[in-house]
């Protein structure tokens, strides 16, 4: 899975939706006014910066110490941006599937996807 895949992935997620708001090329996936994944490429690499509990960021920097790393401008202990190239396809959604839902539990119910 690539990035531009996952970004796919993402926004098959109820309620989620394409932003831009850095201009052409920084697309990301929203659900409700919030973020819940960065796809991206660093240095050719394919990458998602997703948002999961401190424990899990904690574990995926410590089993991918090559791959997963802190998340620029967001909190660190909450954000990991990882390489996806070389993390197996039903894992990097179940990343996803993480984040979403943990950005859903802590939007405002009006914004919560019905």
């Amino acid at each position: 899975m690539d990035s531009d895949e996952a970004l796919r992935y993402a926004l098959g997620k109820p309620g989620a939706w394409p932003d831009s708001p850095w201009g052409e090329g920084h697309d990301l996936a929203k659900v409700g006014s919030k973020i819940f994944l960065f796809p991206g490429r660093v240095d050719g690499r394919s990458t998602i910066t997703v948002k999961n509990t401190e424990a899990a960021v904690a574990e995926l920097k410590q089993r991918y110490p090559e791959l997963a790393g802190p998340a620029p401008y967001l909190d660190k202990r909450l954000w990991v941006r990882l390489e996806i190239d070389r993390i197996p396809e039903d894992e990097v959604c179940e990343l996803i599937d993480d984040s979403y839902d943990q950005v859903v539990a802590k939007l405002p119910k009006k914004e919560r996807p019905g």
